[in-house]
């Protein structure tokens, strides 16, 4: 019959070296995310925009998938890390010929204790389950502490701390935290002699914005051993994008009609100005602004008439809802005396777009245990987890109409002996701000390095801070609105004016991009032994995240045009101005560790 030897040493060793493999892919996983998550639109188009939007979601699409492979290898490290010891003492037990006679007089000379105390006298204690996920202690006086369970990815429970040996023998390992939980601790080596076990790598985080849990903290030697390494922290999970809702209407936001024919100064009939709109809620379209209301004149009753002037629109509610459109001016009629016709409203601004969610903040490392408190060497910090990416902004919403009279020309007005005069286009709605970036997630603190032992020993080295997310991009501005045209006017016996146009509205800013997140800071390094050892080397600042570019304007509205006065002495009205552009603000990158 055969045999199998473990080796424990070469298994740690192979671990190590797995465990360096995967640090080097989150390092260049992280360096990658900015220059793929964020791209800039390469024109103000829809086109580019989509185009852009496109290979963002690609890139982010890979982080995620880079998180869970990096929970994965997280994971397998620790199986290994945990196999170098307990193949070893499966492998032995099953070679041993006197594995039932063992068996018999361990139970013999366990009962008392495990009666009494609830303690083996001697053996290694059990690993945690779901039911109990704490591994149990070891013996009393040989034994290693039972391994702590590692929670499901799912689950969203800590991870189970190891149990702690007896007099001699090594702490147990900590099991891996479930999503955005800390890992177990590592359990406490032999008081005489023993290590402290390595602490549980914390989980990553499963919903959208989520933060990594923290990793478990490095079990302490007793007297004489080594202090376990703490447990990495788990990756934060990107932010969602900021996705505006189909914008509603609500027919109770619009202004009231003007009052028409109301005596007013000096023999004139008035229409009083329309009501106006209301700002919509979350997701709701600006309230549309009244008509103005009308106004006749005769010979016998009036000099002349003023038509009222529309309600402005109101700003659409957050979300990138529409501007509510500008009332039209009311119209002026008048047999004898001039006709002023009313200008029209001015439309609502849109609404901003929705922001992006802040990506989730990397779990802190676990700190290392100390070494024994005469000799060992204290274990390293856990290194802290990468923080996620923010979401994109969402476009601003549409500016409203200008209000006119309902037809081409707009508002007009109309005498038969006297001047009239059309009133003037009410100006198009700015577009709405584009919705900001999400920042990114800060990277997660490494662990503190354990101290070493009194006498002599290394401090342990500080773990790694990680790496900070890239800011979301900022959403496109909103389109701005044509002012309205001027109104054109009639006089049978007189000259007339025409209105001017309404000025165009100014294209929507583009959406402020998120600030980079900050690199974690790197754990300190564990003091060294009074007579012999090293201090232990401060852990490497994660990298600062890269600033989300800060999106495109909307395209500006047109001056609406001026109407045309009629003969030799009547005023044409003038055209409305262009409205402006102005893109978004670049995020601020994110300060190294």
């Amino acid at each position: 019959m055969s045999y199998l030897v473990a080796v424990p040493e070469a298994v740690s060793a192979a671990a190590t070296k797995v465990a360096e493999f995967g640090a080097a892919l989150r390092s260049a996983n992280s360096s990658a995310a900015g220059a793929t998550t964020g791209l800039l639109a390469a024109g103000g188009d829809e086109v580019s925009a989509a185009i852009a939007s496109l290979f963002s979601t690609h890139g982010q699409a890979y982080q995620e998938v880079a998180a869970q492979m990096t929970a994965f290898h997280d994971r397998f490290v620790q199986a290994l890390t945990a196999g170098a010891g307990a193949y070893a003492h499966a492998e032995a037990a099953n070679a041993s010929p006197l594995q039932t006679l063992e068996q018999d007089v361990f139970g013999a000379i366990n009962a008392p204790t495990q009666a009494l105390l609830g303690r083996p006298l001697i053996g290694d204690g059990a690993a945690g389950t779901a039911t109990n996920p704490n591994g149990q202690d070891g013996g009393l006086l040989f034994g290693n502490g039972g391994a702590g369970y590692s929670q499901p990815a799912g689950s969203g429970l800590a991870g189970g701390n190891g149990g702690s040996a007896g007099l001699i023998g090594n702490g147990g390992i900590g099991g891996a935290g479930g999503a955005g939980a800390a890992g177990g601790a590592g359990g406490h080596g032999g008081w005489l002699t023993g290590n402290g076990g390595n602490g549980g790598v914390g989980g990553n985080a499963v919903l959208a914005g989520g933060s990594g849990g923290n990793g478990g903290a490095g079990g302490a030697a007793g007297l004489w051993g080594d202090g376990g390494t703490g447990g990495h922290g788990g990756a934060g999970l990107a932010g969602n994008n900021g996705v505006n809702p189909t914008p509603v209407t609500d027919p109770g936001l619009n202004g009231k009609p003007g009052d028409s024919n109301v005596p007013g100064p000096n023999g004139f009939e008035t229409g009083t100005k329309g009501g106006d709109g209301t700002t919509g809620g979350a997701g709701i379209n600006g309230g549309n602004g009244g008509d103005g209301g009308a106004a006749n004149a005769n010979f016998t009753t009036s000099f002349g008439a003023v038509g009222g002037a529309g309600g402005n629109g109101a700003t659409g509610g957050y979300g990138g809802a529409t501007g509510g459109a500008g009332g039209s001016g009311g119209p002026a009629a008048s047999e004898f005396g001039p006709a002023l016709g009313g200008n029209g409203g001015n439309g609502g601004d849109g609404g901003a777009g929705t922001n992006g969610q802040a990506g989730g903040a990397g779990g802190v490392g676990g700190a290392g245990g100390n070494g024994g408190w005469l000799v060992g060497n204290g274990g390293a910090g856990g290194a802290g987890g990468n923080g996620a990416i923010g979401g994109n902004g969402d476009i601003g919403g549409t500016g409203g109409a200008g209000g006119f009279n309902g037809v081409p020309g707009g508002n007009g007005a109309a005498s038969t002996f006297a001047v009239a005069s059309g009133g003037a286009g009410g100006n198009g709605g700015s577009g709405g701000t584009g919705g900001h970036g999400g920042h990114g997630g800060s990277g997660g603190t490494g662990g503190a390095g354990g101290a070493a032992g009194w006498l002599a020993g290394n401090g342990g080295s500080g773990g790694q801070g990680g790496s900070g997310g890239a800011g979301g991009v900022g959403g496109a501005g909103g389109t701005g609105i044509d002012g309205a045209p001027g109104a054109t006017a009639f006089s049978e016996h007189y000259v007339t004016d025409g209105g001017d146009g309404g000025a165009g509205g100014n294209a929507g800013h583009g959406g402020t991009g998120g600030d980079g997140g900050d690199g974690g800071h790197g754990g300190a390094g564990g003091r060294s032994g009074l007579l012999s050892g090293q201090l232990g080397a401060a852990g490497i600042g994660g990298g600062g995240g890269i600033g989300g570019g800060g999106g495109t304007h909307g395209t500006p509205g047109n001056g609406g045009a001026g109407a045309l006065g009629t003969d030799v002495s009547g005023f044409d009205g003038k055209a409305g101005l262009g409205g402006d552009a102005f893109n978004g603000v670049n995020g601020s990158n994110g300060k190294p560790g």
